[in-house]
C-alpha cells in the first residue's frame, strides 16, 4: 500500500518533532507500506515549526510539507489532502500533530480499512484507552451526542484526530466539503455519507492527551456548537438563514464576539 499522512500544523515547533520522528521510524519499518509519506501542513506558523519540519525532511525522505500564510486545521487538512491526491496514493488520512495517536494507533486504521471507505478512531469505544481529564471527556460527550442527533450520525466520536481514507472517496467529494475549522471532522464525514454514501466504519483506539492543546479555550465549546448547527443549516431547505446572517454587520455576527 502507499500512504498519505496529513498532518496540520499552527505553531507546532515544540511538540511536530517527535511526531514525525516516530512516525517516520515506524512506517520505514512497516513491510507491508510500500511508501508513505508525511505531509505537514503549515498553516499560519509564527514560530520555528517550519524549520523543525525542514530538519526531519532532510533526515526522512517521507517527510514532505506545504506552507500556507492562511491558518485553519480545514483548510490545512483540505489542502493536504488535494496535494496527496496527486500522487498515487492508496490511502489518505490525517492525524493532529501532537501525536496523541501513536503510530501503532493509526497503523490499525490501515490495517483494518480493508473493503471500507473510511475507517475513524472512536476514543468512546469500550475495548479503547482514552485519557483525557473529566471536564474535557464531559464536554466531548455532550458535543458528540448533540452532533450524533443533529446530523443523524452512528459515530459517538467525530473529534478524534485519526482518520484515514480511500483515494478514490476522496476524489470524488473532497470539492463539495464545506470547510469548517471548528468542525471540519463532521463536515467531511456528513459530506462522505450523503454525496457518495461512503462506508465508514469507526474502531477502538488509544488516545493519550499531550501538553499544550491549544483548542479549549471557554470560548471554543461554544464556537464549535453554534458551527455545527450553521454547518446543518447549509445543508437544508433552511440555508436562508445562513445567507442572511452573512449580511450581518460584522458587530452583531456572533462568531466575531467569539473570536
Amino acid at each position: 500500500m502507499k500512504i498519505s499522512i496529513v498532518i496540520p500544523a499552527h505553531n507546532e515547533e515544540k511538540r511536530i518533532g517527535k511526531t514525525l520522528e516516530a512516525y517516520s521510524k515506524f512506517f520505514e519499518d512497516r513491510k507491508d507500506i510500500e511508501n508513505f509519506e508525511l505531509l505537514v501542513v503549515l498553516n499560519a506558523c509564527k514560530d520555528n515549526t517550519k524549520v523543525v519540519v525542514e530538519n526531519a525532511k532532510r533526515k526522512h525522505k517521507g517527510v514532505r510539507y506545504l506552507d500556507f500564510n492562511r491558518g485553519g486545521k480545514g483548510f490545512a487538512i483540505i489542502q493536504g489532502f488535494k496535494d496527496a491526491l496527486k500522487r498515487d496514493n492508496d490511502l489518505i488520512g490525517f492525524i493532529d500533530a501532537d501525536m496523541s495517536t501513536s503510530p501503532e494507533s493509526f497503523y490499525e486504521l490501515i490495517r483494518k480499512i480493508d473493503g471500507y471507505d473510511g475507517i475513524i478512531a472512536d476514543r468512546w469505544d469500550k475495548k479503547s484507552i482514552f485519557e483525557y481529564s473529566f471536564l474535557k471527556k464531559l464536554r466531548s460527550r455532550i458535543y458528540n451526542s448533540f452532533v450524533r442527533v443533529l446530523f443523524s450520525f452512528p459515530f459517538r466520536d467525530t473529534q478524534c484526530g485519526a482518520k484515514i481514507f480511500t483515494k478514490k472517496v476522496l476524489e470524488k467529494n473532497i470539492n463539495k466539503v464545506v470547510s469548517s475549522d471548528f468542525n471540519f471532522d463532521v463536515a467531511l464525514l456528513f459530506c462522505l455519507r450523503k454525496e457518495s454514501k461512503a462506508k465508514i466504519i469507526s474502531v477502538h483506539t488509544v488516545w493519550k492527551e499531550k501538553a499544550g492543546s491549544k483548542i479549549f479555550s471557554i470560548k471554543s465549546p461554544l464556537r464549535m456548537f453554534l458551527s455545527a448547527i450553521r454547518l446543518r443549516l447549509i445543508h437544508s431547505p433552511f440555508k436562508f438563514i445562513v445567507k442572511f446572517y452573512r449580511r450581518l454587520p460584522d458587530s452583531l455576527e456572533i462568531h466575531e464576539w467569539l473570536s
